[in-house]
């Protein structure tokens, strides 16, 4: 068996942590589909009256058929130009299908989710949610390692139809593609 000796404790400990770091990489939890129930978790976003507010899925969620859709990131190119203006486009068509929450959520700071929203005037019908260390869509499994780009944790795009907590729905997407998780996608299928 190896030694340890020669090591500080410093070192030792910096060690342990990337060792559990890429134990947990490999403990990754497969996404969630179609049939399981959405795990509660708790995210900050701004209110109306820009109040900093903490939510719960499940409050959000419960006896409703709501949409969850993901994306990497705030500010970035698909995610601003089609995926987030296709779901403020198509808000009203869902909510006549009896949606009665449009849910987004990235892998970003309050802050920063409360200035894309401003971004996005006629985004009223969008909750803008922020998973700020991606602890959220952990526990959906579908975090996206982009650390090799400089981006660290972040969401894979994704689109959910909930309907009282269970996923009927389950659009994901591979890698950086854009195909399956539109709002058009979603109305297909209520």
């Amino acid at each position: 068996m190896p030694t340890l000796s020669g090591f500080s404790p410093r070192s030792l400990q910096l060690l342990t942590k990337r060792r559990d770091r890429e134990r947990g990489k490999r403990e990754k939890m497969a996404p969630i589909a179609v049939g399981d129930i959405l795990p509660d978790g708790t995210l900050p976003c701004f209110d109306e009256n820009d109040q900093l507010q903490q939510v719960s899925i499940h409050a959000l969620a419960a006896g409703k058929k709501v949409i969850l859709f993901g994306v990497p990131g705030a500010f970035t190119p698909t995610c601003s130009v089609k995926h987030v203006p296709g779901f403020i486009e198509k808000a009203e068509e869902l909510k006549a299908k009896g949606v009665a929450e449009i849910l987004l959520i990235s892998v970003n700071d309050p802050f920063v989710m409360k200035a894309w929203a401003k971004s996005y005037p006629e985004g009223k019908h969008i909750k803008f949610l922020a998973d700020g260390s991606a602890t959220y869509t952990h526990a959906l499994g579908l975090e996206l390692d982009l650390s090799e780009k400089g981006l660290g944790t972040r969401s894979r795009r994704f689109a959910l139809l909930v309907d009282d907590l269970k996923v009927k729905v389950a659009n994901i997407e591979s890698g950086g593609e854009f195909t399956v998780s539109s709002a058009e996608e979603i109305l297909k299928t209520l």
